[in-house]
């Protein structure tokens, strides 16, 4: 299996006064322009996924509107286990269930670096960074598990706007 992790495009400041419910931030237009952009590079460098997941949260669920518009992917389904501190393993587990041969998701960190750090070294506790609206693309031998992936390249939003048209 090959699983594609995205990290929502650029959002709002946080703002209570605005958001009471940080669930309910949406993205910035400057993360909508940016992230249309990476979604037509992305478009470029990969294939549509066959199973499309986002967090519940709006910031993720703009993001994946966007890759469905721009780069032809199927609609996202809502995941509950994208939900920011759900945890790895509960990712883990709705993929190993998943007979998918390439799964896109939509998330937020500091759960995405525990999600990628869980796949490639069975330890959630690694930092890895991801900027905001960067793809990783793992592959899995089969179905996925924790330490059994291999990550076959990562893009940072910057890579991907600049696949755009080439």
């Amino acid at each position: 299996m090959e699983l594609l992790i995205i990290r929502h495009a650029i959002a709002f400041e946080r703002d209570s006064d605005r958001w009471a419910d940080d669930a309910a931030r949406s993205l910035s237009p400057a993360g909508i322009r940016r992230s249309r952009k990476a979604a037509a590079g992305l478009k470029e460098l990969c294939k549509v996924p066959d199973r499309f997941l986002s967090s519940p949260l709006i910031r993720a669920k703009e993001t994946a509107k966007i890759l469905s518009e721009v780069a032809g992917w199927p609609t996202a389904e809502i995941a509950p286990e994208l939900t920011p501190g759900k945890g790895a393993a509960a990712v883990l587990t709705r993929l190993a269930k998943d007979r998918s041969k390439r799964i896109a998701l939509v998330g937020h960190q500091p759960d995405l670096s525990a999600l990628l750090a869980a796949c490639l070294l069975n330890d959630s506790n690694v930092p890895i960074e991801m900027k905001k609206n960067a793809v990783a693309c793992l592959s899995f031998d089969g179905r996925a598990r924790a330490g059994s992936a291999v990550l076959k390249w990562l893009a940072t939003p910057r890579m991907l706007r600049g696949f755009r048209n080439h």
